[in-house]
């Protein structure tokens, strides 16, 4: 990265490759696009974002929030909302086909980055490597799970602290394809 940074030109020109590569490679995919929103809304890497300070007396929904209030989004809950999702607690990738959220911080239903200036700076990082990760592992690999555990007997249950994450490890063996 030191010599790229000394290097500008060769940083813009090695950029311009990667996007031309890249970067239309993924809009083709919208079904692991949509499994990665999924994912995102039924398993949020942090269930709580950061406690926001109110600035002013605000109401929503009838309540009020309090000039000075702690406010904490509970991304864990607003992904399991029966009022906004249907079927919350089942994994539908296809609820995202078609659909423009995204995992921007433009829709409030999916907010796993947060959203506004504080936004996670991040996020474009993340999803560019995450959608390169997975499609790669997805398609250079045949996979099953270990001990031959049945698919919908896989343990899905969370634990909880700063970050979610599966109570049981996964354990699945990758097959070169």
């Amino acid at each position: 990265m030191a010599e790229l940074l000394r290097n500008p030109d060769k940083l813009v020109k090695a950029k311009n490759e990667l996007d031309e590569m890249i970067g239309k490679d993924i809009p083709q995919l919208p079904y692991l696009r949509a499994i990665l929103k999924e994912t995102f809304r039924l398993h949020p890497a942090l269930p709580l974002l950061l406690p926001r300070k109110a600035g002013a007396d605000v109401e929503i929904n009838g309540f009020t929030v309090p000039k000075g209030a702690r406010v904490l989004l509970n991304l864990w809950a607003i992904g399991r909302d029966p009022a906004i999702w249907d079927d919350p607690t089942s994994f539908v990738p296809e609820r995202f086909l078609g659909s423009d959220v995204d995992a921007k911080g433009n829709y409030f239903e999916l907010v796993t980055f947060g959203a506004g200036r504080r936004i996670c700076p991040g996020m474009p990082l993340a999803l560019r490597m995450l959608h390169m990760m997975l499609g790669s592992l997805i398609h250079w690999f045949d996979w099953k799970l270990s001990d031959g555990v049945e698919p919908e007997k896989l343990d899905m249950e969370e634990k909880f602290g700063i970050a979610l994450q599966k109570a049981k490890p996964l354990l699945a063996i990758p097959t070169p394809i």
